[in-house]
């Protein structure tokens, strides 16, 4: 397994392509090998393809706006061949609690579509997890239902071991629920208080994390901190690389 940084951790810096660029450059200067696009201003693919080259990244995964993908899978599948993302996701989908059905409904009739597109087109969708997952809806977790409900080869799951842990849920056994269909993790930690912290300065078992990972295929495990406290959101990123490589990882 390789370790990346999710570039919504500093997406503040990402506001424009000249700072997107300089963004990479640090990325690339604390040692990551690996990133996934997310939360970014808007680019050509030829420019991320570049930029990418240029520093020795590549991109693992992106979160692609609602938008693109219910308008035009398959043009947003031609765009990831450029920068050569295999793996094309969907950050955040409001699971309503106020409504009868949690809008579950809405989502297998938006989605399924975009997933069956998407696979046609050599690419794998990916739902990323916030806690809102955890709710049940005839019985069963969100999440567990989306697993039934999508086969494997349509949709994978980039497990976020913070929004697992928020949702009352353990992340390791999840990941080991899912195992074959989490080729990317979110690596995330969960302090007293329900804050976010650099990995490894929490209280999440990443000992069991890796180990369900590596057993569940896992390649990539992205370092993702959406609120550093008011910590410069490099330095922390770069406090978690340093953690990760006591584990062996790069």
């Amino acid at each position: 397994m390789e370790i990346g940084a999710q570039l919504y951790t500093v997406r503040e810096f990402c506001k424009n392509t000249e700072d997107f660029a300089e963004t990479l450059k640090k990325i690339a200067d604390i040692g990551y090998r690996n990133v996934q696009v997310s939360g970014t201003c808007a680019y050509d693919p030829e420019w991320l393809r570049d930029q990418l080259s240029q520093n020795g990244l590549s991109c693992v995964l992106t979160h692609t706006p609602a938008d693109l993908l219910l308008e035009d899978a398959e043009s947003v599948a031609a765009a990831h061949d450029v920068f050569q993302c295999e793996l094309i996701g969907l950050g955040y989908f409001n699971f309503d609690p106020e409504k009868e059905d949690h809008d579950y409904e809405e989502f297998l009739r938006k989605y399924k579509p975009v997933a069956e597109k998407l696979a046609k087109s050599g690419k794998y969708f990916m739902y990323h997890n916030h806690d809102g997952e955890f709710q049940r809806y005839n019985g069963k977790t969100i999440l567990k239902r989306l697993s039934e409900d999508f086969a494997t080869k349509e949709m994978g799951f980039t497990l976020d071991t913070f929004w697992i842990q928020a949702g009352g849920a353990d992340p390791a056994d999840w990941i080991r629920q899912l195992s074959g269909r989490v080729p990317c993790i979110h690596l995330k930690d969960f302090s007293y208080g329900r804050k976010m912290s650099v990995v490894g300065e929490g209280n999440i078992n990443f000992e069991r994390v890796f180990q369900e990972a590596e057993a569940a295929g896992t390649k990539y495990m992205l370092v993702e901190q959406d609120d550093c406290g008011g910590e410069d959101p490099f330095t922390c990123l770069a406090r978690s690389y340093r953690n990760l490589q006591t584990f062996g990882f790069r």
